[in-house]
C-alpha cells in the first residue's frame, strides 16, 4: 500500500463512521418491527440519494477541490448513511412475515424515490452551485 492510500483509507473510514454512526441514530429513533413500513431506512436513502446529487455537482464546481473530498463525503459518509445491506433485509422480513404489498411498496419505492432524489440533487446542486463543467 502506498503512502497516499493510507490517508485516503482513513479519509474513508471517518466518513463512514460519521455516516454510520447517523444512520444507527435514525434506526434507533424511527424502529420498525419485521411486519412495518422501515420508514427510517427509506428516509435515510432517500436523503442519501438526494444528497449524493448534490455532492456530485458540487465537487464539479470546485476549481481545485481537495483529492479526498469526495472519497471522504461521497464514499464515506454517504456510504455510511446509506444502506443497501439493510434495504434488503427489511424488504426480506416483509415477505417472511406475509406483508407482500408493503415488500412491493417498499422495494419499488425506494428505487424509484432514490432515483429520483438523486434527479432532484443535481438539479438543487445545479441550482445552488451552477452548471456542471
Amino acid at each position: 500500500m502506498r503512502r497516499g492510500d493510507r490517508g485516503l483509507l482513513a479519509a474513508i473510514a471517518a466518513g463512514g463512521a460519521i455516516g454510520s454512526l447517523g444512520r444507527y441514530a435514525v434506526a434507533r429513533a424511527v424502529p420498525a418491527g419485521a411486519d412495518e413500513f422501515p420508514w427510517g431506512t427509506f428516509a435515510v436513502n432517500i436523503s442519501g440519494s438526494l444528497a449524493m446529487g448534490v455532492l456530485f455537482v458540487w465537487v464539479l464546481t470546485l476549481d481545485r477541490p481537495h483529492p479526498w473530498l469526495r472519497p471522504f463525503l461521497g464514499v464515506g459518509v454517504l456510504g455510511g448513511w446509506t444502506t443497501f445491506s439493510a434495504y434488503a433485509l427489511e424488504s426480506r422480513g416483509l415477505v417472511v412475515s406475509g406483508e407482500h404489498g408493503l415488500a412491493a411498496a417498499y422495494v419499488l419505492g425506494s428505487l424509484v424515490l432514490c432515483v429520483a432524489a438523486v434527479g432532484a440533487g443535481v438539479s438543487l446542486g445545479e441550482r445552488t452551485f451552477g452548471r456542471r463543467r
